[in-house]
């Protein structure tokens, strides 16, 4: 771990870096770097408690990817991108005059994001009346969820709002009340407030990045004036200890998933991932395992495709659990972007480098990580079979019509996936 960097951006942070004497003592000693106080209460603390964050991150992971200078840097970058994510939810989260705000995305790479899913979330009070409203766009999903304690009482069950399911006016706009009790009379959409909801989080899923439109979307607190007087410095120092705490739960969760499903043996196979019981959406249903490649082989990884199935994606990770840059590359295939071949099964080929399938998965440098899979309500749920071949034998175990492409034609198709993904609203 370069722990001069680390230590450099906790620095940077607090903003008061003591600087070295320049004057040695008399013995020939260095003299040591003076200890700086921060006169803002809770400043310490935070900073004391990033200092030795991603070397609390490698101590979960084995001996060989803890002294990798490689990981050392990636597991320092995921540390920044927790803090990053964090730090905006600390400095402009607000149950009383509510915004929503990016959360985890192509560069808050906390967590493994779904690659066409943009996350959003807003704080709320349980106890106020809010009034969500704007455009549906067109989406193949914009969901929003109310999030809950883990084992909190959630009323009937916990509630998530489809915007497709929503009534909309003829310029499709939608207006939607949330509240504890549903007021008198109120003959709009109405959702009931759970009793211990903390925040909303918006799931925007584009399926056809390039056709789909994305939401609108506005919220605020109605039993209260619209205003914000000055944050007292009792609630900002209270958001400095949140959001140290924070930071350590979002860059350490993930950080051994796939080290552990390598230790149950899942590697370059798949098992269910259950993750709806956690807080996931309704109707999903997840895959996931492991992959180790050497340079010359590929996996295919094949299934049957349900009937119905409204939504379903093949992403990569790496070893850390961060999803593969699928802005630049293509390590990441939905249905609109990956068709079945003409026997009805839908394969597609991981690998280190181009084979010239249409279906591809670009490791992107990783020679480990991670593959998941999801089904979005689906009639069925069929969790893939990998095959481990080497490259060069590729195409004798794919059907002789398996569609292919040029390297100018791949080339091609990543120009115009990334305009697509970039013109995106993710912020």
């Amino acid at each position: 771990m370069n722990k001069r960097l680390w230590g450099g951006v906790a620095a940077l942070a607090a903003g008061a870096a003591a600087i070295l004497p320049g004057i040695a003592r008399a013995q020939g000693a260095p003299a040591a770097a003076p200890v700086h106080k921060s006169a803002v209460a809770g400043w310490d603390d935070f900073v004391g408690k990033l200092a030795d964050l991603p070397d609390r991150m490698l101590a979960r992971l084995p001996e060989a990817m803890r002294n990798d200078p490689q990981v050392q840097q990636e597991v320092a970058r995921m540390a920044l991108e927790a803090l990053t994510s964090q730090g905006l939810d600390a400095i402009g989260s607000d149950a009383n005059a509510p915004e929503f705000l990016p959360t985890i995305n192509y560069m808050f790479n906390v967590g493994q994001p779904n690659a066409d899913t943009i996350y959003r979330s807003a704080a709320i009070d349980p106890a106020g009346t809010y009034r969500l409203r704007g455009k549906r766009g067109s989406l193949n999903q914009a969901i929003i969820s109310q999030v809950v304690p883990r084992n909190a009482e959630t009323g009937t069950g916990r509630t998530h709002i489809d915007l497709s399911k929503v009534k909309v006016d003829r310029q499709g706009r939608f207006d939607v009340l949330l509240s504890r009790v549903k007021p008198a009379g109120y003959k709009g959409d109405w959702q009931e407030l759970r009793p211990q909801a903390y925040r909303l989080m918006i799931r925007m899923v584009g399926a056809d990045w390039a056709k789909e439109a994305s939401p609108t979307l506005s919220i605020e607190r109605l039993d209260k004036p619209v205003a914000r007087p000055r944050r007292s410095a009792a609630d900002l120092q209270a958001r400095l200890k949140t959001l140290s705490n924070m930071v350590d739960m979002m860059a350490l969760m993930f950080v051994d998933h796939v080290e552990k499903l390598r230790a149950e043996g899942y590697v370059n196979k798949l098992k269910v991932f259950d993750i709806t019981s956690a807080g996931g959406l309704v109707g999903q249903f997840y895959y996931e395992g492991a992959y180790d490649l050497g340079p010359d082989e590929a996996l295919i990884v094949e299934s049957d495709v349900p009937k119905v199935c409204r939504y379903r994606s093949l992403i990569l990770t790496n070893e850390i659990y961060e999803t593969t840059d699928w802005y630049n590359n293509q390590s990441s295939l939905n249905q609109t972007q990956a068709a079945p071949d003409s026997d009805g099964k839908l394969r597609i080929v991981v690998a280190n480098r181009d084979p010239g399938v249409a279906n591809w998965l670009d490791t992107a440098g990783h020679a480990k990580g991670l593959i998941q899979g999801r089904w979005m309500e689906c009639d069925s749920h069929p969790v893939p079979v990998v095959t481990k071949v080497k490259l060069g034998e590729l195409k004798a175990h794919l059907p002789a019509d398996t569609k292919m492409v040029t390297p100018e034609e791949r080339q091609a198709i990543i120009r115009e996936r990334r305009a697509a993904y970039v013109q995106r609203p993710v912020w």
